[in-house]
């Protein structure tokens, strides 16, 4: 009886999805990223459009790459954490 109730919180831990899991990053560093880097090429309108290229935290992630790289910045993983979370939670609101 103990080992079916035992194996219960695992199987209830593996399906919930991986998006709602806690997003890794500090968005506090991420709005300082933000403000130093990426203000320069566009303000916040870019994030508050309704056809925002931008549909889930895979696409956010991927964008944040793709601008860091464009704009000579170079943003190591920790970084693109950090703005993932600051965006997120400032404007996308992804689960």
């Amino acid at each position: 009886m103990f080992k079916s109730f035992a194996i219960f919180p695992i199987i209830a831990t593996l399906s919930i999805p991986i998006n709602a899991l806690a997003l890794p990053g500090s968005a506090a560093e991420g709005k300082k990223l933000h403000d130093a880097n990426c203000v320069s090429c566009h303000n916040d309108s870019v994030y508050k459009r309704r056809d925002r290229a931008v549909k889930n935290l895979e696409g956010l992630t991927q964008q944040i790459n793709a601008c860091g790289h464009a704009g000579n910045a170079t943003i190591g993983e920790p970084q693109a954490n950090d703005l993932v979370k600051y965006l997120n939670e400032t404007y996308y609101k992804f689960k």
